[in-house]
């Protein structure tokens, strides 16, 4: 009788950093034709696997598997590994993170880019942080996306054309879809009080976000923001729909992925009460996520597998932390609450 063979195993996930790597990694290994289902565990970093694997050692299965979640920088294993902080690496992490905050800091003295306002997030500083989520486990998923597209479309001798799809649609979709979020602030039209808290909401999800990125505390892995996981799932099981328009679609898909850094931008797309700036704010995080992505798209990219990328994630998320907690300061100052901490 079929299905009198499956088993089920649990195993450790090396490199799960944030909900977005679990959607991932269930939608990834969910592909295999061996696997008739998936539960992947931030909590516990560990996937669930129930499937027909023959004779297979629970050893073999994981190193199948493994081979599947390496592009995108994770690994299975049997026993726990133990959680390594790697301190050693703030020794470059720390100077390359304050040289980039007092060079932004420069910039927004010259007027180039605003860093803060009153309580505001600046289009600068959206664009920094588009720049540090494309390179980012939360932006995990859309990586994802971008590579398995990529590879669909390529069979068929079409390698270009969907990309440039793709990428329009999601910086379209961003623009308009944060013009309406903003235009729905000002029909709720948010008060001193609740405008303070989103404010205060989004420093949190920065700074939350930024100690993930440091990979020293483990257990701040379970607070990180997302949308429901299934959200993610079904968006990444649009790269199997072979279509003209499906790159245009998975890049407005792409709005609703679980990602923190795009979910901080849209509470504060919320606040500003104006199609035009919550349109503007989402575009530009959008064109700071282009590079990356288009590094993805065309070619072969892959921080996460680099040698120095514990340096490169602990500098961006020294810089995220910095962001998140001036954006808090910021925020409390803007409303009196405490006096102003920077003179920028």
């Amino acid at each position: 009788m079929a299905g009198t063979h499956q088993k089920t195993y649990t195993f450790h996930v090396n490199g799960m950093h944030c909900k977005a790597c679990v959607a991932l990694s269930e939608s990834e290994l969910g592909d295999v034709p061996e696997v008739r289902s998936v539960k992947a565990s931030l909590a516990n970093l560990s996937v669930e696997v129930t499937g027909e694997f023959g004779d297979k050692a629970p050893e073999h299965i994981a190193r199948d598997l493994s081979e599947v979640l390496k592009p995108h920088g994770y690994s299975l294993s049997l026993e726990k590994q133990k959680h390594n902080a790697k301190w050693s690496e703030f020794n470059l992490a720390f100077p390359l993170a304050a040289g980039f905050v007092g060079i932004f800091i420069l910039l927004q003295k010259l007027g180039i880019v605003n860093l803060v306002g009153s309580g505001t997030v600046g289009y600068g500083t959206a664009f920094i942080i588009g720049l540090v989520a494309s390179v980012s486990t939360c932006m995990a998923v859309v990586g994802g996306l971008v590579l398995s597209m990529s590879a669909s479309f390529a069979k068929e001798g079409d390698k270009v054309r969907p990309q440039i799809l793709f990428h329009i649609g999601r910086l379209v979709s961003f623009f308009l879809l944060g013009g309406i979020i903003g235009a729905l602030g000002s029909v709720f039209q948010l008060g001193v009080s609740a405008t303070l808290a989103v404010g205060l909401l989004v420093g949190v999800v920065l700074l939350i976000l930024g100690i993930n990125l440091l990979d020293i505390f483990p257990w701040a892995k379970k607070f990180s923001p997302s949308l429901p996981s299934f959200i993610g799932k079904h968006i990444h099981g649009l790269k199997n729909i072979n279509h003209t328009l499906t790159p245009v679609l998975i890049g407005v898909a792409t709005f609703f992925l679980p990602c923190g850094f795009t979910q901080s931008m849209q509470l504060y797309a919320l606040t500003t009460g104006s199609f035009w700036t919550g349109a503007l704010t989402m575009l530009i995080f959008a064109l700071g996520t282009l590079p990356v992505l288009a590094l993805l798209s065309f070619g072969s990219l892959g921080i996460h597998k680099k040698a120095s990328s514990g340096v490169f994630f602990k500098t961006a998320g020294l810089v995220v932390v910095f962001f998140g907690l001036l954006n808090i300061l910021s925020s409390l100052a803007a409303y009196g609450i405490i006096p102003p901490l920077f003179n920028l």
